[in-house]
């Protein structure tokens, strides 16, 4: 009997250092806010440090991001205090991390700023290829139309579309966004996108945190590079 314990016993520290450390793979973005944090930096146990981009324009790179019981540390690369702990479920592989900065005056500590970081699953349910992704950060409702995709979203939902079948000649296809304000639908936006395979679109709903008002950001995303092996 003493062999049969003993033998579970020998593999348990294996066991947690599985379930406490792991590696993924991360994409960037920073949004809202007039901070002027260009990067934060994914603590590692065994190493200085990973730098990590944020862009308000466009989706970095991938990095390798590790994680220990299923959180990343981000720290200041200034002044190496914190900037955020994020939960990462044990399901998620690949994630897209928008930083989301409040409002703040422009001689305010970056690490001390309020800043949200919005997890976004990296995968093909999310980011069909050749479609759209939306995600809503206003504080109430929005409705929209892309292509022959109609659908409505609460605050802080989001959602994956495929590519749109009905295009024209030239691949593009309607995109509607109204807004719900004052118990009516106002419109933010009314455009065409070119859907083609290889690209996808991230577009978001929020206030712009200057004006006050509605408005809506669209980002191309081009198909995911291979991540680099940037572990120690």
């Amino acid at each position: 009997m003493r062999k049969i314990l003993l033998f579970p016993l020998l593999f348990l520290p294996l066991m947690l250092q599985g379930q406490e450390a792991r590696k993924v793979k991360c994409r960037f973005l920073s949004f809202g806010g007039n901070s002027n944090v260009t990067s934060v930096v994914a603590t590692s146990p065994d190493s200085a440090g990973i730098n990590c981009p944020l862009s308000a324009d466009q989706i970095s790179d991938m990095v390798i991001c590790p994680t220990k019981e299923d959180t990343i540390h981000f720290i200041s690369s200034e002044d190496q205090a914190t900037i955020a702990n994020v939960k990462i479920a044990p399901s998620i592989k690949a994630a897209l991390l928008v930083f989301v900065a409040s409002p703040s005056k422009p001689d305010a500590v970056p690490a001390k700023q309020p800043w949200r970081v919005i997890v976004i699953e990296d995968s093909d349910k999310n980011f069909p290829d050749g479609g759209v992704f939306i995600a809503n950060f206003y504080q109430k409702d929005i409705r929209f139309i892309v292509g022959e995709h109609k659908g409505m979203l609460h605050s802080a939902g989001m959602h994956g579309y495929a590519m749109p079948e009905k295009r024209d000649t030239f691949n593009m296809a309607p995109v509607i966004v109204d807004f719900a304000k004052d118990k009516k639908w106002q419109n933010a936006n009314e455009s065409a996108l070119r859907f083609l395979p290889g690209m996808r679109y991230l577009i978001f709903a929020f206030t712009d945190p200057l004006s006050g008002r509605p408005r809506i950001r669209t980002y191309q995303d081009m198909a995911k590079p291979s991540a680099p092996d940037n572990t120690p």
